[in-house]
């Protein structure tokens, strides 16, 4: 055991002198290359004052990133992480220009711009050689991972016990979310060999099934149904609520914690993480109380909120923070280069991906995918029983660059490549690990309908209801037929130049949600009838419903398609006749978000070609989901052989609860609730509670009202995992 010890403190040493050795030759080279960068007085030193000068700089360059630095990153806590990704450099640099004052006789001198440059490739090489010299030696990684592992280990026995009759833990279960990867692009990538890991997993470990999604197929109800086993009451992506005057938004903070808390109220329970669990990346918590980048808990403040950290735990490291930084600023000249290549090609469908959305697509594909690997990394070297994470890179670049295509082609890419690092990395863990791939929905391509049509959606609700529209789109076609429409529906005669008078009282709420898209009319109290609608705006249901761009309506328990056609939810096999274009189940997902309480007044479903798979989005995005149509209702589920199989016809997020539940459960372990977990009262009890009785998730008062669809529930900060996230700046 000593002489293991002596050994490991041996090959430390080593590998800390070999890393100062380079990044000494890497700072004289600098010297020698660089002009406003010097490491000798100004009389002229010899070779040898010279060198020691450098290794002098180099070893204070890093004591001052190891102390320094990540106390430089928790007092920056505050600043957006997209901020604090470009601060980088600016830090480093700074650490760079203090290690240089600390040599004697005032030798060494760096202009400010240039001490940016020299920070940012000596932690770049450090980094690099730091890492060679761990991969190289295989049995020194081993004890690294191993090392950490214990201590995790060790601090957590009680919280994992084994299994009864057997010394080791029960197996845990890694969920790994691919945001927006549907059943057919996964399966096409992994046959192309894209995706090399997955087809890998695909051959010899893995089976998969496609699942459907409800009405609204998007992560706000999806990863809500999965995590929390509740899509109840979430039609769309953004709805405006009557009751509260509020509009809902999936991905804004304060709408997250309340769906999250309207979820646990009616199920019951603290969600699918409730035990020993984590969530990495996700809109929801999942009752897990270790949280990284989580946004239901983003909009609080105090010491409660540890989703935040997640960014100190990972850019507390210089060398992550250069790297990530490295590579999101490569990802943002890739971003670049491939939007001017598809203008010069004339490509098409193609939206605008000028603005911020560079840096936004850097920030989805490089800072959380390696915040959100590098959580997972830590999750699992701490044996966590389950972790849920959601990379969401692929989601990002498909909604401006279309869901196939040599964009998404190498996103997917980079994704198997994090994929096989957990997967290695999973092997050192305390536990043995099942690791789970799904998505929440898919992606259907098409042309936008401003892009198709001229004018937007809700520019045509205006116009149908005779209010002001802007003079372009007025004079399209769809905007001139709405004006005749309206005129017509007064009974007064249609004259040139002539303008319908708006009606009194507020504007419709038009909000889009991918290709489906909600109208509320605030002055209309309660849901609005189809006879209200038609004498408020007598024009607009047939302007909506005749539209080429739009494929049906749900309006109070109606739906309505081209041609006048209409069919009640409450008659048999009418909705099924009129939405049969739509694929199986599309009747049943509409009557299903006709009964939510805050179902809108009228609901839009793009138009959708069955042979193409093309769908019009209501947003600028050339892939889109959230409606019906196409491949965005067609996610996917994939899991080792070993665990049960799921029903061959999955539909909905909750029926995905309800499996990853089961085989949890199979592992014997203490990973969800045996029976009903901290139910909530009447008297307003606000949580769940673990084996260890701390509080897992808020509830809220009142008693939770059961979903039919639903199994009823069941009878801080990571460590710093010391192993490298990949590079991908090439």
């Amino acid at each position: 055991m000593r002489r293991g010890r002596w050994r490991s403190a041996g090959g430390a040493l080593v590998r800390v002198t070999v890393v100062w050795a380079v990044s000494s030759l890497t700072m004289l080279a600098l010297a020698g290359i660089l002009p406003d960068f010097r490491l000798q007085s100004e009389d002229g030193d010899s070779v040898t004052q010279v060198g020691l000068t450098a290794a002098w700089g180099a070893g204070a360059f890093g004591l001052l990133s190891a102390l320094v630095w990540p106390l430089l990153v928790r007092a920056l806590l505050l600043v957006p992480a997209l901020v604090l990704g470009l601060l980088v450099f600016f830090l480093n640099g700074s650490l760079l220009l203090m290690a240089l004052s600390l040599i004697p006789a005032d030798r060494a001198e760096a202009a400010p711009e240039t001490a940016v440059v020299v920070a940012a490739v000596m932690s770049a090489v450090a980094s690099a050689t730091s890492t060679a010299l761990a991969v190289r030696d295989d049995e020194a990684y081993r004890r690294r991972l191993y090392r950490l592992a214990d201590r995790r280990r060790h601090g957590r026995a009680r919280r994992t016990p084994a299994a009864p009759g057997s010394a080791e833990p029960p197996p845990g279960l890694l969920f790994l979310q691919l945001d927006g990867v549907g059943h057919e692009v996964l399966r096409d990538a992994a046959a192309r060999g894209l995706m090399p890991t997955v087809a890998d997993w695909l051959e010899h470990t893995h089976r998969i099934t496609p699942w459907r999604t409800d009405w609204s197929s998007q992560t706000g109800a999806s990863q809500l149904g999965i995590l929390h086993g509740s899509t109840f009451d979430v039609p769309a992506f953004r709805w405006y609520e009557k009751d509260t005057g509020e509009v809902v938004v999936c991905n804004r903070p304060t709408s997250a914690a309340e769906l999250q808390r309207r979820a646990v109220a009616r199920t019951g329970y603290g969600g699918l993480l409730t035990l020993d669990g984590a969530s990495r990346g996700n809109l929801f918590s999942g009752g897990a109380d270790q949280l990284a980048l989580v946004l239901s808990v983003s909009a609080r403040r105090g010491r409660a909120n540890r989703s935040r950290a997640g960014y100190f735990a990972y850019f507390s490291d210089p060398a992550n923070a250069v790297r990530t930084a490295l590579s999101f600023t490569a990802e943002v000249a890739r971003e670049i280069g491939q939007a001017v290549r598809a203008r010069l090609r004339g490509a098409g469908p193609r939206v605008s991906r000028g603005g911020l959305y560079p840096l936004i697509r850097a920030f989805a594909t490089v800072v959380e995918r390696d915040v959100v690997v590098a959580a997972v990394i830590g999750d699992l070297l701490a044996g966590r029983a389950a972790i849920y994470a959601d990379l969401v890179a692929y989601d990002e670049v498909a909604h401006h660059s279309g869901p196939r295509g040599r964009d998404t082609d190498q996103v997917l890419a980079r994704l198997d490549r994090s994929l096989a690092l957990l997967a290695r990395v999973a092997e050192h863990a305390p536990r043995a690990y099942r690791i789970v791939l799904l998505s929440d929905h898919g992606q259907s391509p098409g042309e936008t309908f401003l892009g198709r049509y001229g004018l937007t959606l809700k520019d045509l609700v205006r116009a149908g209801c005779g209010l002001p529209v802007s003079r372009r789109a007025g004079g399209t076609r769809s905007g001139a037929e709405a004006r005749a429409a309206v005129l017509a529906a007064l009974h007064r005669p249609v004259e040139a130049g002539e303008e319908a008078h708006p009606r009194p009282g507020p504007d419709p709420v038009v909000l889009a949600s991918g290709n489906l898209a909600v109208i509320s009319f605030p002055d209309l109290r309660g849901r609005a009838t189809r006879a209200r609608i038609e004498r408020a705006h007598p024009a607009l249901l047939p302007t909506l419903a005749n539209h080429p761009g739009v494929g049906f309506l749900l309006v109070d328990g109606e739906v309505l398609g081209p041609g006048g056609a209409t069919a009640r939810l409450s008659e048999p096999g009418a909705a099924e006749a009129l939405l049969a274009p739509f694929g199986p189940g599309a009747a049943e997902a509409v009557r299903r978000t006709d009964s939510f309480p805050h179902v809108p007044d009228i609901m839009v479903n793009s138009a959708y070609d069955p042979r193409t798979g093309a769908v019009h989005a209501f947003e600028e995005q050339i892939g889109s989901h959230g409606g019906l149509g196409g491949e965005q209702g067609r996610p996917f589920l994939m899991w080792p052989a070993e665990l049960s199989e799921p029903d061959p016809h999955l539909v909905g997020a909750e029926a995905v609860h309800r499996v990853l539940r089961r085989w949890l459960r199979e592992a014997d372990g203490p990973q969800v609730p045996l029976g009903t977990a901290g139910a909530l009262g009447t008297a307003g009890a606000r949580g769940t509670k673990g084996a260890d009785g701390a509080e897992r998730a808020e509830g809220t008062s009142g008693t939770p009202v059961k979903d039919q669809r639903s199994e009823p529930p069941p009878g801080g900060i990571f460590p710093s995992a010391g192993v490298p996230v990949q590079d991908e700046t090439r």
